[in-house]
């Protein structure tokens, strides 16, 4: 059943109404007619089935059938990812929120090569949360991730609430493997982590100094094996088995 995305507050109403380009890839795309099913969510856990009512030039009113919410996820999971080359950092996005990340935080590191100022780090930001949108749309996610303005490593680690679990992938030789980690993080705490940030660095890794501040701010660096894996492998990697052994 086709996706559609609504603010909370449009979710709620009696009548919900697809406006803008959801209704145009509703009306003109699909071409879906009056008393088709669709299946609409605002991204916080809320989820209505629904039948297409009234339809105008950019709006399409709809009859709420069946309400219902999901859970978030046991582990709220931060993807911290150096922005690559190119545009994998969409794939990546695309991919986090098929993982089920709550956030990810777009990192400029020193060897970042894309060049980000301030008048279009918003245009980014509005672009990757429309991939984050399209994503959770295509793989019945209902919890829409938060994408950050993008900021470097030193700025986001300095935001990162104290309770959080941090990690980041590490060619040095202190890395350890991230199941040895976990373990014995449950052993000290009693309970596995609830928050986990994931750092991820770009092409070339992140530099010896960004690695050692983030271990100064309480990163445990991990390995993800003997083989040196791409950053969009290394995210989907990290995500993955977090996951697996957090939310599983």
């Amino acid at each position: 059943m086709n996706r559609f995305f609504l603010s909370a507050d449009n979710l709620q109403k009696n009548t919900p109404v697809l406006k803008g380009a959801e209704a145009h890839h509703c009306l003109n795309v699909l071409r879906l007619q009056t008393g088709d099913r669709l299946v609409a969510f605002d991204g916080q856990g809320n989820e209505a089935t629904a039948t297409m009512g009234s339809t105008g030039k950019d709006e399409v009113q709809l009859h709420s059938l069946l309400r219902s919410f999901t859970p978030r996820l046991p582990v709220e999971m931060t993807l911290a990812q150096a922005i690559p080359k190119a545009k994998n950092i969409d794939w990546i996005i695309q991919k986090a929120v098929e993982l089920g990340v709550t956030r990810v935080a777009p990192l400029i590191s020193e060897r970042t090569v894309v060049q980000i100022d301030s008048e279009s780090a918003g245009k980014k930001q509005s672009k990757w949360e429309g991939i984050a949108i399209e994503a959770c749309k295509q793989c019945g996610q209902n919890w829409l991730p938060h994408i950050l303005l993008p900021t470097s490593p030193k700025l986001f680690l300095e935001s990162v609430a104290s309770q959080e679990f941090l990690l980041i992938a590490s060619l040095q030789p202190d890395a350890r493997r991230l199941k040895e980690v976990l373990a014995d993080y449950e052993k000290e705490q009693g309970n596995p982590p609830t928050r986990v940030t994931m750092f991820v660095g770009p092409e070339g890794d992140f530099t010896p100094a960004e690695i050692a501040l983030a271990k100064s701010m309480g990163c445990v660096p991990i390995t993800l094996g003997p083989i040196v894996l791409r950053t969009e492998t290394a995210a989907l990697y990290c995500l993955s088995v977090l996951s697996h052994e957090l939310n599983a």
